[in-house]
Parts: structure tokens; sequence; C-alpha cells
């Protein structure tokens, strides 16, 4: 079952700094670890409000096109089901864009891990040409025209709309993002009421066994140890991965393990959307993996 809280609708929440309602749009599944949030960006209705709100404006992106739901739609797990997204004039993405479900929990952000926190992530697909082609200062200019963004603002946050609001309303939306309590979940807390079919325990046995592997990497409750791997796609690799952060030619095509959660939802697969099935991946991998 895929928990999408963000979509809940709240009728009738006061315009202030309380945490009503939080608890509707903020839950936090049975086996999940709290969440943490930074010291200036603590979680409240008002602020979750004006950051759905800003989440799904297009005035983000230069010919006011594209808003964060263009390529992180609901109805794929909060990914995109093409290979590469397209921004600004119909230019192609970089990278396959990932399921911002449970986003909150990963300790950094984009493909390559450059990014330590998730409010500086929201300035990423802004600046960048092949995304939202502008930057902060414009969308601000365009934004601060809309009085009831400016009201918001300053219900949530005490100031003018600015870069601060802006990037942190939207991590407070994107941090609601959060799916659990699958058949697979109630299985783990409770597995003498609720069970898998033969089928299923045998891919779970596999999937933990040493013969695959999957669970070295694809670990705890996100199926992510958030590392970053080289799966050996390809012997040579147009994106440099990991290394473009650190230089390290060791680093070279590694990527960040991607977690599994809602995995039926979000093809199609690898940093590069390469792959369109399940199967695809696992006979790839598995085949690279008896190469190495």
């Amino acid at each position: 079952m895929l928990f999408l809280f963000s979509c809940v609708f709240i009728s009738g929440c006061e315009k202030d700094n309380s945490n009503d309602g939080v608890g509707a749009v903020l839950i936090i599944p049975p086996g999940f670890p709290s969440m943490d949030f930074p010291a200036d960006n603590n979680f409240t209705m008002t602020r979750w409000e004006l950051g759905k709100e800003l989440f799904y404006e297009k005035q983000l992106s230069k010919n006011n096109t594209l808003s964060c739901a263009s390529c992180h739609k609901q109805e794929f797990a909060f990914s995109d089901n093409v290979a590469l997204s397209l921004g600004d004039n119909n230019a192609l993405g970089s990278s396959n864009a990932p399921s911002l479900t449970n986003i909150g929990y990963h300790p950094y952000f984009t493909r390559a891990g450059g990014v330590p926190t998730l409010e500086m992530q929201v300035l990423v697909p802004i600046q960048e040409h092949n995304e939202f082609n502008t930057n902060m200062l414009d969308v601000i200019d365009k934004l601060k025209q809309n009085n009831s963004y400016n009201q918001q603002a300053q219900l949530a946050y005490g100031r003018d709309l600015d870069a601060f609001v802006i990037t942190r309303a939207i991590s407070t939306f994107e941090r609601s993002l959060i799916s659990g309590n699958s058949r697979f979940d109630k299985y783990e807390n409770d597995n003498t009421q609720f069970s898998l079919t033969t089928s299923e325990l045998r891919g779970y046995q596999l999937f933990n066994s040493s013969q695959t592997n999957c669970s070295s990497c694809h670990s705890g409750f996100n199926f992510t140890n958030y590392t970053f791997e080289n799966n050996g796609l390809y012997l040579n690799y147009a994106d440099s991965g990991r290394m473009r952060v650190t230089q390290l030619p060791q680093d070279r095509a590694k990527f960040k393990v991607p977690s599994l959660r809602n995995v039926a939802l979000t093809a199609p697969y690898m940093h590069d959307g390469s792959f369109t099935s399940l199967q695809q991946v696992l006979i790839t991998i598995t085949a690279a993996d008896n190469l190495m």
C-alpha cells in the first residue's frame, strides 16, 4: 500500500504556526524511526501548506511551465515515468528523476550525493539549465506579485517571501511524502498475523541470501544503506557520478544506492533510466556480478 500522506486535504485549518493537523499529514508508520527536522525548519501546518503550493507552482521555472511535480509525479511515487525528464525548452535532464517518498530520511541528495540538506536541494532544479533554468532572485520577484504567498510567508516563518522561506517550505512538504505500512511491513512487524505468499517468501529469502547480496546495499526500513556503488551497468560510464563531488578516481561511476520502496511504481530504473522493467534490472545486475 502506498501512503502518500501529502495528498490529504486539510480543511478548516487556521493560518498560524500551530501544529493543528500535523498528525494527519506527517504519519510515521510502524517500524519507522522518528524523522529529524532542522532547528530552523520545524514542521508546522502553515509551512506544510505553503510548501505544498510551491511544490506545484510553475512560476519556479523560467517560462512558467514546470514545477517540482512535473518531474516528481504522485502517481509514480513522486518519481517520473520516463528515462530523463524534460526541463525548460524541452531540454533533457541529466539523470533519472528519483522518487521523493521517504526523502526526509535521506542523509544527502542527488544521485552523486553532493547536496547535504533537503533545503539546499531545492535550489538545484531552479538553477540547472536543463531543469527550471532560472535563478532564485527572479523566482522571488515573480512570486512576490502574489499577495497570498507574502501573507503565508509571514505566517509560516515570520518574514517576507525569500529564498529561506521557499527552500524551507518546499522541504517541509517533501518530508511528509512518507510511504510505509505495506504488506511486507505488516509481515515484518507481526508475521504471526500477516503472511506473504510462498513465492514472495522465496523471493525474500533470495533477497537476503549470499547468492544475490541484494540486502547488503538495499537494507533497513527504507531498503537502502545510502552508500555509493558502481553496479557494473557499463564498462564506460558517460556520467562520472560520485567523482564529480569527491574528484577521486575510485568514485567514478558510483551513485547513491536507491531505495526500493514502491519500486514497482518507479520505472524506468538506473541512474540514467535505461531499464524499463525490474526483470531487466535483475538479469543485468546478476550477470554483472558473475563477471566481477
